[in-house]
């Protein structure tokens, strides 16, 4: 029986799109269909606490617009983890993060790691989802000072930034393994890991195989506390739509 698993990608760069579905489905198992859509309104690159917030109506409408064409879980591929807890307490399926994913892989496998992310109005950011996730002791975050856009254009050097930060990550922080930062990267993960030589994680993969174990062992989001479905109430102005149970409706 085929299961479908629901990647969005929380900006508004379908280009972006087409490389996080395609690392999606290069790791996914065989009666795994992913299905990557793009946010239709909001920033064309989350960086920043700014782009987060407001990338985050156009991720929940894909998300309940994906739980109603039967997807069994969903992905939010931005490293960010964009609005994470607001599509959990929305959401009957599971709802993961990339960065959360990616930080419990690592964790299996390295007792030192380095996330290595785009910009520095990035980095604050993920050091505050290292800190939430118990890995502060564990994990040092760096900056490779690459806008999330340059990572699609070949011409601007942005790999070759990229590169160079794990090298510092590896010579300076010891890591033991390396986390890609940034949804965009997910298709450099395997090379990097060849030519660097140590375990090298992509949020993407990591996500697909940890919702593909909660399908098969039956888990979805308790909604017992804080992921418990919102409280029915008027929403008004711009967010109307959004009132609880209108969203889902849709």
């Amino acid at each position: 029986m085929t299961v479908q698993i629901l990647v969005v990608n929380p900006n508004t760069t379908a280009s972006m799109t087409e490389t996080i579905g395609a690392a999606a489905r290069a790791v996914a198992g065989v009666s795994t269909e992913i299905v990557a859509v793009t946010s239709s309104t909001g920033p064309a690159s989350i960086e920043g606490y700014y782009d987060e917030a407001l990338a985050v109506p156009g991720l929940l409408m894909e998300i309940a617009a994906g739980e109603r064409r039967g997807a069994r879980a969903a992905i939010i591929a931005c490293f960010d983890d964009t609005g994470l807890d607001a599509a959990r307490a929305m959401a009957s399926i599971p709802v993961i993060g990339i960065c959360e994913a990616a930080l419990s892989m690592a964790s299996f496998i390295a007792q030192r790691f380095t996330v290595v992310t785009t910009t520095e109005r990035s980095r604050v950011p993920v050091e505050g989802l290292v800190q939430r996730y118990g890995m502060a002791g564990r994990a040092r975050v760096r900056a490779a000072d690459i806008p999330v856009l340059a990572l699609e254009d070949p011409a601007s050097g942005a790999v070759g930034k990229l590169r160079d930060e794990i090298a510092r990550a590896v010579e300076e922080d010891r890591a033991e393994a390396i986390v890609l930062g940034c949804a965009g990267m997910a298709d450099l993960a395997h090379q990097l890991q060849v030519d660097f030589g140590l375990p090298v994680i992509d949020g993407v993969g990591a996500a697909i195989k940890q919702a593909e174990a909660l399908i098969a062992l039956g888990l979805s989001t308790s909604k017992r506390g804080a992921y418990a479905s919102p409280l029915a109430k008027p929403y008004r102005g711009v967010l109307k739509s959004f009132a609880p149970g209108a969203v889902a409706a849709e």
